[in-house]
């Protein structure tokens, strides 16, 4: 797996490419000097646990053939200073399910992503505290 990025301006955004030709506009807040002209590193570490769990939510629920009519993830990250950094030390995981889905299987759908396949969950593992919830058709289960 490799990613090539490239400057854009004289500040801070940059274009991330992977290999198959997907971009990602990468900027700094214009309170930190940048342009606001795409997402910041820490809010794609975000986005790539929201887009794992939610893969494998989705794959694992699919193949227990189960109906989704919606789903939906937020997720929210805790930053704590360490000399100067800010890594994460929490990140909550709400998914916001609808459909036909067995209560049991949506709970275990999530366990099974955050135990044992979501990448992104495991490489923060050892920094973050992942917490996860799950609401299926407006009840938290």
């Amino acid at each position: 797996m490799k990613v090539i990025l490239n400057r854009v301006n004289e500040d801070y955004h940059f274009q991330i490419k992977n290999e198959r030709g997907h971009i990602v506009d990468v900027d700094s807040r214009a309170e930190f000097g940048g342009n606001d002209l795409g997402a910041s590193p820490m809010e794609l570490v975000l986005m790539g646990l929201a887009g794992c769990s939610s893969i494998d939510m989705v794959s694992i629920l699919k193949k227990q053939r189960q109906e989704i009519t919606s789903f939906k993830a937020e997720v929210e990250g805790v930053r704590v200073q360490i000399e100067d950094a800010k890594p994460f030390k929490e990140i909550n995981v709400l998914f916001f399910l609808e459909g036909k889905i067995d209560t049991e299987k949506a709970k275990r759908a999530a366990e099974l992503s955050f135990t044992k396949y979501c990448s992104v969950s495991k490489t923060l593992e050892p920094t973050a505290t992942v917490h996860y919830k799950v609401i299926l058709n407006n009840i938290e289960l």
